[in-house]
């Protein structure tokens, strides 16, 4: 009898968690980033961990915006400089990424051992936190990988959204060979 009570009441509690859990995710959408003074904004959903930008290890006869490969918790990713790929600014040398700037790894799900360098981390956007950008003037066609929408914040600052999944399906972004 007591341990049909204790387990009853260990599912509530377990009940509990999962319905905090599904209203903590929805709150959170975004992981909000800067690459070359542009706001872009991660879905939760394509992110992974975020490392410092440490020791890369330069790959020959790639693109320009192909840093080199990172050994990220024993397993090496593919580094792409994301503003240079962009083509939001020149890419960076190696010994000129910044002590701010992040190697943003691809979910794991996404089976693409790939991270991408960013600027800055600018931290967490939710849906509540920003308004669509209805700007006709700045509606220009986009690549499939920025076809989330634009949105503004309070500032009035616009962010793009970017998806790591069509990014990592991209036709331009796998062919690093130069």
């Amino acid at each position: 009898m007591a341990n049909r009570e204790a387990l009853r009441e260990l599912q509530s509690r377990l009940a509990e968690r999962l319905q905090a859990a599904r209203t903590e995710t929805r709150a959170v959408s975004w992981l909000a980033v800067e690459c070359a003074g542009a706001g872009l904004l991660v879905p939760l959903a394509t992110a992974g961990e975020i490392f410092p930008a440490g020791a890369l290890m330069p790959v020959p006869h790639t693109r320009p915006w192909f840093l080199g490969v990172a050994n990220l918790r024993g397993g090496l990713h593919g580094v792409v400089d994301l503003a240079a790929f962009l083509g939001l600014r020149p890419p960076l040398a190696r010994d000129a990424v910044r002590e701010q700037a992040r190697l943003l790894a691809f979910n794991p799900r996404l089976g693409s051992h790939c991270a991408v360098l960013v600027d800055r981390l600018a931290g967490l956007r939710s849906r509540q936190q920003l308004q669509p950008d209805t700007d006709p003037a700045e509606a220009a066609p986009r690549p499939e990988f920025a076809a989330g929408g634009r949105w503004r914040d309070a500032d009035g600052r616009v962010w793009q959204e970017i998806d790591l999944a069509a990014l990592a399906r991209h036709e331009q972004f796998l062919a690093i060979a130069a």
